[in-house]
């Protein structure tokens, strides 16, 4: 199966990646890579302790099986990540569910922690994601956006950093105020709702 193309608010081109919408034998391998690649340890530490976690964009589901929550729920517009994320998350009550940034299928207000890694960039519009977001997270509740990291130790996140200009622009569609993490290989934007 061939890699679909998909329009970002963050590139001037279409973006062909088998991490931009996992698919295929193609897309089970960046799958596994994200798991390899990923180490959660830090994001965990930063969602701390919640009743409930949406993880959107949860790609095979590393980042969900080490969340402590009552609910914990991951959303994704790959079928193939979904089955993986299932599989590395057996014997947990987690939910999994076909969904996007600007569509996720959940409730207003349905969450204390939203969290989106390394995938906002691949976002069609990032404004309505961000509205989205802000929508299902409680009052009260944070949003967490985290992206690869430009002083990251990994050459990979180096590599796949957004310019200022672009970090700019979620933190301003994330509105004030806004807390910035640099995390050993992610740059997290964090937004407390206040509804």
């Amino acid at each position: 199966m061939a890699t679909k193309e998909i329009r970002s608010w963050a590139y001037d081109e279409l973006i062909r990646s088998p991490f931009a919408l996992p698919q295929g034998m193609l897309g089970r391998l960046a799958g596994r890579l994200m798991l390899w690649l990923n180490d959660p340890g830090e994001l965990v530490t930063l969602i701390g302790k919640a009743d409930s976690v949406l993880e959107v964009g949860c790609g095979p589901g590393g980042l969900l099986r080490n969340i402590q929550a009552k609910r914990v729920c991951g959303i994704d517009p790959s079928p193939d990540m979904l089955r993986q994320a299932a599989r590395h998350n057996r014997g947990r009550d987690v939910e999994l569910r076909l969904g996007t940034a600007s569509d996720t299928g959940c409730p207003d207000g349905g969450f204390d922690v939203v969290v989106s890694v390394n995938n906002v960039a691949m976002w069609p519009d990032l404004e309505a994601g961000i509205h989205e977001l802000r929508r299902v997270t409680r009052p009260r509740g944070r949003l967490l956006i985290a992206w690869h990291s430009a002083t990251g130790r990994s050459p990979i996140a180096r590599k796949n950093a957004l310019p200022e200009e672009k970090l700019a622009r979620i933190d301003h569609a994330l509105g004030e105020p806004t807390r910035r993490y640099e995390l050993k290989n992610l740059t997290v934007l964090e937004k407390h709702c206040q509804r």
